[in-house]
């Protein structure tokens, strides 16, 4: 039997904990996500007004970069045990930098010009946030999005390592066991939503560009 028929037969012999797993998966990667981005956008809209906060807390952030996904998972062991939670806060943290510093180029980089003909026609600078500001910055946004969920999309498949449940089960199975075919039975389904959520925040990227933006580009 070839790989490919055997990781296909595995597959299909383990349907109900494949479809949990992808749902775990999920489920981890959309929660890092929306809580990166209900911290990171207000942070990057602040430190944008900022210099002096943006280089501390940019730089700040920036830091866990340079540590791999495998060490930040680990590192929140010894404080909060392994599972769901764990593995939630360690994918947090990896998504918040791209979005973080994409938010603040965003909004930094508005032509201050723009701003100063809306509050001219009267608006308030609640109405120049939400009407002419996130609109010209949410393109740039939408960057670092894609940029946070593939990371995470790919960590996610290491916090198995930490109980977390996810696709990851599948390849510490096939390491365990020497099996390939297991192995690709959790990497395959990673790969392909790392694929979809690509095409699909490039697709909303390309739909919300500014006309302009999208000539100059």
């Amino acid at each position: 039997m070839s790989l490919a028929q055997e990781t296909w037969a595995y597959a299909l012999g383990h349907l109900d904990e494949l479809q949990q797993a992808t749902l775990d998966h999920l489920l981890l990667v959309t929660s890092a996500l929306l809580i990166s981005l209900f911290v990171c956008i207000p942070l990057g809209v602040w430190t944008s007004r900022s210099r002096g906060t943006a280089n501390f807390v940019i730089n700040g952030i920036n830091g866990v970069r340079v540590i791999p996904s495998l060490a930040i998972l680990f590192l929140m062991v010894p404080y909060m045990g392994v599972g769901l939670d764990t593995a939630v806060v360690a994918l947090t943290i990896l998504a918040m930098p791209p979005i973080l510093v994409n938010t603040d180029a965003a909004f930094r980089t508005i032509d201050p010009a723009v701003k100063e003909a809306a509050a001219g026609m009267g608006m308030t600078p609640r109405q120049i946030l939400f009407k002419v500001e996130f609109p010209l910055a949410l393109p740039v946004i939408l960057t670092g999005i894609r940029t946070a969920s593939t990371e995470v999309i790919a960590s996610a498949t290491l916090a198995a390592f930490i109980g977390s449940g996810g696709l990851g089960l599948f390849v510490q199975r096939g390491y365990a066991m020497y099996r390939p075919s297991i192995l690709f039975v959790g990497a395959i389904p990673v790969a392909l939503l790392t694929l979809a959520a690509e095409i699909l925040l490039s697709s909303l990227q390309r739909v919300i560009q500014p006309p302009t933006a999208a000539k100059t580009a």
